[in-house]
């Protein structure tokens, strides 16, 4: 049976094109970690691939022989919120079951549905989890995946639980506990039933290292992809691979999802005589944007939490009054797997596609309710934008509807690039796509129009290329500054991706204003 590209679950490696999950790691350390008993945290964004690397770490493990090692996915729990009464038992089940499930039958499973009722919410895991290792002929190891999605007095008594037992390993606890989810234990913010706030690194001050999965490199992504080729013959033509990883930058989800649509959602590649052409990619590019998949609308529902909308409002609006962000809040949004931090080029939008979805998402509904906006209004006899005619469009547009729109964003500091945006998507859908540039510190936001003159060569044919180039200026600078820093910009970013013209578009913020 032919393989295919993974976008839901764990890796299959009988079923899937995969990389070795171990390989993602730095498994010789996380081996020193085991043998020395300690305890420990694997986190990374979601479909990164976590999962897949505890089975592995799970077998791998139990085939050398030296640990018991029971890997348990404890989300089930959720459900209970912060009533510890429901959710620790619920997490003792899900331990129970998944020893037995990885391990086979032993006697703890007939110990626990005896004695369970004898003990309290507060100390079931720790009587269940030491049984269990003094039962085991080997040392024990346990993987909890999973941990970050519990709150409130549940995961506080987990987290105390296992502290609770830490010095009696692992005669009497496990030799080693991996903590598993999207963030590090130390951004935990929990909620106890007093209304007291603790932090998930107080709980838990026994964590030695927190391990982070990151990517795949751009020669990572290569690999995968031509497994498919030397498994059916069928191969990316020049310039394919290449797109794939700007737009995906190595995240897992969007390698494996891009690479499904283009070999499979792509009828017409499913004869796999054809090669997989560049404009092929792109279409798969904006039905995976368009298809709205579980992934990027985890994605869009983090941007409610307050702490990623002070990171993100400040990246999309550029103000720099709004840079003061707590660190913290910058690291949190970072494990998210929604920014990029580098000495190099600051604090980014982790790669192309996130950057695209997130300021579409944020005016989607307001996208739809914009009226009388056509695209033929726009586009001349030879099929150019008549750009200085959408501008105007627009101009008086946001004269007549600013105030009203932008009450209704979410992201109102970043209110006019929103409304621009949307404005410009409503009449570029279909036709053309709009690249956006912006990251935190750099004082304006780029956008890159990019308009076939061919219907049917699409962007593989001519293609008229737009700056604009959008900026706020506020009353404690001078006009002329902003002016002046905007038109360099301005000339910078045309030059850098070639645009036939450039436009700089300056938001007055001032509301003492008047229009005329």
């Amino acid at each position: 049976m032919e393989k295919f590209f993974n976008t839901s679950g764990p890796t299959i490696p009988e079923d899937h094109y995969h990389l070795d999950s171990l390989s993602r790691l730095d498994w010789p350390e996380v081996q020193q970690l085991i043998r020395t008993k300690r305890y420990f945290v694997l986190h990374a964004p979601r479909q990164t691939g976590k999962t897949s690397a505890l089975l592995a770490m799970m077998k791998t493990l139990n085939a050398e022989g030296n640990f018991a090692c029971a890997y348990a996915n404890i989300e089930g729990a959720q459900v209970a919120r912060g009533d510890e009464t429901q959710g620790i038992p619920a997490i003792c089940d899900a331990i129970v079951e998944s020893i037995e499930l990885y391990l086979g039958k032993s006697p703890l499973s007939a110990w626990y549905k005896t004695e369970k009722k004898e003990f309290n919410a507060q100390s079931l895991l720790t009587a269940l989890i030491k049984q269990w290792s003094q039962m085991s002929a080997k040392p024990t190891v346990l993987m909890l995946d999973e941990v970050d999605a519990l709150v409130g007095d549940t995961l506080i008594s987990l987290l105390r639980q296992i502290r609770a037992g830490y010095a009696q390993r692992p005669e009497a606890f496990p030799q080693s506990i991996i903590l598993c989810g999207v963030r590090d234990v130390r951004d935990y913010r929990l909620h106890q039933g007093n209304g007291e706030v603790i932090t998930g690194g107080s709980a838990f001050n026994i964590k030695a290292e927190s391990l982070r999965m990151g990517n795949f490199s751009k020669e990572e992504c290569i690999t995968l992809l031509q497994q498919h080729t030397l498994a059916t013959g069928q191969v990316f033509e020049p310039g394919v691979l290449d797109e794939l990883w700007l737009d995906s930058k190595g995240q897992p989800w969007l390698v494996n999802a891009l690479a499904h649509q283009m070999t499979w959602q792509n009828k017409a590649a499913r004869d796999r005589t054809q090669p997989i052409t560049l404009e092929q990619y792109t279409v798969a590019r904006e039905k995976l944007i368009y298809s709205r998949a579980t992934h990027l609308d985890q994605l869009i529902d983090k941007l409610k939490e307050p702490r990623v909308h002070s990171v993100i409002s400040a990246m999309l609006s550029g103000d720099e009054e709004l840079l003061q962000i707590n660190p913290h809040d910058i690291e949190y949004v970072q494990d998210l797997g929604l920014i990029d931090v580098s000495r190099t080029s600051g604090i980014k939008i982790c790669n192309r596609i996130y950057q695209e979805v997130i300021p579409r998402e944020l005016v989607w509904s307001t996208q739809m309710m914009i009226s009388n906006q056509e695209q033929a209004w726009y586009v001349k006899a030879d099929r150019r934008i008549d750009t200085p005619k959408l501008l105007a469009a627009f101009q008086q547009f946001f004269r007549e509807h600013s105030d009203h729109w932008m009450e209704g964003f979410n992201y109102r500091e970043a209110g006019p690039q929103l409304l621009i945006q949307a404005f410009l998507q409503r009449i570029i859908n279909g036709g053309g796509r709009i690249n956006r540039e912006y990251a935190l510190g750099r004082k304006r936001t780029d956008l890159l129009i990019e308009w076939p003159l061919n219907e049917q060569q699409g962007f593989l044919g001519l293609v008229q290329r737009i700056v604009l180039e959008l900026k706020i200026w506020r009353p404690k600078r001078s006009f002329d500054a902003v002016l002046q820093e905007g038109i360099s910009q301005t000339k910078g970013y045309a030059a850098q991706v070639g645009a036939d013209e450039a436009h700089l578009i300056i938001f007055d913020r001032n509301p003492e204003r008047n229009w005329d």
